[in-house]
């Protein structure tokens, strides 16, 4: 499986940016999928999951402003971000997980929040 995001870039506080997560296999309906995130200096950290069953979660963080989705048309996996805040600031990857256990992670696209 690969995946490749894209979407990053900056953008000033309080705009708006959506990012996508491109699945080279399908049907991914089967697979748990996250986004997560890494500032500089920082460990990566989950931003928001929607499980095979459609059913998603939000970093605290990011509740409210972030909105995970699954694109069947495309295979894509997209996080929508709007009202963005300069500690938004970071490289983005997309995850995905098997029914297995076995764990696959795309290339992370940048997102710089700033005036």
């Amino acid at each position: 499986v690969q995946l490749q995001a894209s979407g990053g870039g900056l953008v000033q506080p309080g705009g708006s940016l959506r990012l996508s997560c491109a699945i080279s296999e399908t049907p991914f309906t089967i697979y748990f999928m996250a986004w997560y995130r890494q500032a500089p200096g920082k460990e990566r950290s989950w931003v928001a999951s929607i499980s095979s069953g459609g059913v998603d979660a939000y970093a605290e963080s990011v509740k409210g402003r972030f909105s995970i989705h699954r694109d069947y048309a495309k295979n894509t996996l997209d996080l929508q971000m709007s009202s963005l805040k300069p500690e938004d600031t970071a490289v983005y990857y997309c995850r995905l997980e098997r029914p297995s256990g076995a764990v696959y992670w795309g290339k992370g696209t940048q997102v710089t929040v700033s005036s």
